[in-house]
């Protein structure tokens, strides 16, 4: 893929940042064949698993049966690729047991962590990945989440631990209906958590849905980025429909675009993670992550609660938007070259 002419000079002491996808998001049949094929050809080294058709019936990365999730670890090794984080979607339950009108689960959080995020933790293990994405527990619906900051702590540091006696890191998203739904939330959240291999992820996409513009996502990009260590790139056009009483109705998410045509203002974001990305880097260096990735969610053809869809072409798009990005940011970024192709064939 070629590149953009450079609007900003690199330092060039500047780490790179390393590119992923959602590989979900490439493949019409959600064929592990198809999704690898599509993120190989796009230059791609990493990915985050999250629905995979491994035998002909697709299924989320969570109910993978060991023969499965063999034949995809053997897979990745065959298109040269690596995992970024299981996308697993741990967190995505209630924090309390109440009839708020949503159709979210609840699971005593016993219960959950013994058998739930256990399986996270295998799935990680068996396709050697070092980072599992989560989130932060539904409050019941249309109220306030400040008050049950505290409930989501304690659970949240016990899932954190957890994957720490295993070597893990625990990357905590920022997405709307849930207790950590802006920047500032998650901040709270991760001060008050408090365990190092916690992370939070930043995604654009999942602030200006919730009808904040671009200043309003680097504000609140700003104010959770002292505990950041991942972003997914996804935006999206605000709905001037929308009447916002501070619940998204997910399933109504119509609007997602290229990162640079959207209101996140992913461009004014990128210019500030530059002057901030060599302790990005190195936080996770420190945590035995191999630096900070940006990693395409793009949702092009339709997203919801668990997933989202971009098909092979809408994945080339969304890639090549980012790259754009990153090039007019100044910010370094490696897709596979030849030299690549010449070490996978043992040159």
């Amino acid at each position: 893929m070629a590149k953009p002419t450079r609007s900003t000079p690199v330092p060039a002491d500047l780490p790179p940042v390393i590119l992923s996808a959602f590989s979900d998001e490439a493949a019409n049949s959600k064929s592990v064949v198809e999704q690898f094929a599509v993120l190989a050809a796009l230059g791609l080294q990493y990915y985050s698993p999250r629905f995979l058709n491994v035998t002909g019936e697709v299924k989320n990365i969570m109910k993978l049966d060991k023969a499965e999730l063999k034949t995809v670890r053997q897979l990745q090794g065959d298109y040269g690729l690596k995992v970024t984080s299981i996308g697993s979607p741990i967190g995505k339950v209630k924090l309390l047991d109440v009839d708020d009108g949503s159709h979210n689960r609840f699971v005593p959080f016993d219960k959950y962590l013994k058998d739930e995020v256990a399986t996270a933790i295998d799935r990680a293990h068996a396709l050697e990945a070092k980072m599992i994405r989560g989130f932060s527990f539904y409050h019941p619906r249309g109220t306030d989440p400040k008050p049950h900051v505290s409930k989501a702590v304690d659970q949240l540091s016990a899932i954190a631990q957890k994957c720490a006696k295993e070597g893990i890191v625990y990357a905590l998203e920022v997405e709307a209906n849930l207790i950590g739904q802006n920047g500032q939330l998650m901040a709270e959240l991760a001060r008050k958590i408090d365990e190092p291999n916690l992370i939070c992820i930043f995604d654009g996409g999942n602030i200006s849905s919730q009808n904040y513009d671009c200043l309003r996502c680097l504000a609140e990009y700003q104010v959770m980025r002292k505990h950041l260590g991942y972003f997914h790139i996804k935006d999206y056009r605000i709905d001037p429909t929308l009447e916002w009483t501070g619940v998204v109705d997910e399933e109504r998410l119509k609007n997602f675009v290229p990162a640079d045509i959207g209101d996140s203002g992913h461009e004014l974001i990128f210019r500030d993670l530059r002057e901030h990305l060599p302790q990005i880097d190195r936080r996770m260096k420190k945590l035995g992550l191999p630096g900070m990735f940006l990693e395409l969610e793009p949702h092009l053809k339709g997203g919801g609660q668990f997933g989202g869809f971009s098909g092979p072409d809408g994945l080339g798009v969304a890639c090549r938007s980012l790259c754009r990005l990153l090039d007019y940011a100044g910010i370094p970024y490696e897709l596979r070259g030849f030299e690549h192709i010449r070490a996978a064939r043992g040159f």
